[in-house]
């Protein structure tokens, strides 16, 4: 069976593809746009190529090979590399992100005084089947600004955990790792045992069994 990075692949060339056969649009999504894949429809926001971000919406149908533009009314302002999740209800989360070209610390990830990532007090969330977006503000252990990190969904469906990412120095230690009650929008720092993952940035989560695992 195929792993998830080789399956992006295969959508991503059948993308281009279409763009070829097709060229009512002309869709620019790097490698800095996350996807987000359902009963094969995939999702494809934001990104940045070159100097330009972007913020909007390809949905990929893979199994009849078309494609269209999702909704733009109130979506997020483009970016690129920010936190995308795929709730139990279809609707998909997006968190955080960077607008600008940003350079940090390789050993703290913290980014230089030059410039902000962008914030997570701010949860938008695309509705997969009403094709509309909405804004929650989230309140408690915001976490800082921050982009090029990690997301899983909790096991009980109902919390978004972020782990890692360059970001914005809070004058504190980061903990690296945060925890989004979808009930109340409210985030805060999960008590956890064992030895934390060094911090890292552009990485991978997935959940396996009960483990949130981090890789590369």
């Amino acid at each position: 069976m195929p792993n998830n990075f080789s399956v992006y692949l295969i959508l991503w060339g059948l993308l281009q593809l279409l763009v070829e056969v097709n060229c009512q649009m002309t869709p620019f999504k790097p490698t800095i746009a996350s996807s987000v894949c359902l009963n094969g429809i995939m999702y494809l926001w934001g990104g940045m190529s070159g100097d330009l971000f972007s913020n909007d919406m390809l949905i990929l149908d893979t199994i009849n090979l078309n494609w269209k533009e999702g909704s733009l009314i109130k979506a997020p302002t483009p970016r690129c590399q920010y936190g995308a999740t795929l709730l139990p209800n279809n609707n998909i989360i997006y968190l955080g992100g960077n607008d600008e070209n940003l350079t940090f610390d390789p050993k703290t990830l913290a980014i230089d005084n030059m410039g902000t990532a962008l914030t997570l007090s701010e949860v938008y969330i695309y509705d997969t089947i009403h094709d509309n977006w909405t804004t929650k503000k989230a309140v408690g252990k915001i976490p800082p600004n921050r982009a090029g990190f990690s997301t899983v969904l909790g096991l009980d469906g109902l919390t978004v955990i972020i782990f890692g990412g360059y970001f914005n120095d809070p004058g504190y230690l980061d903990p690296a790792l945060y925890v989004l009650d979808l009930t109340h929008f409210t985030w805060y720092v999960p008590k956890v045992s064992g030895i934390i993952p060094s911090p890292r940035v552009w990485h991978k989560a997935n959940v396996i069994g009960k483990y949130m695992v981090i890789s590369f």
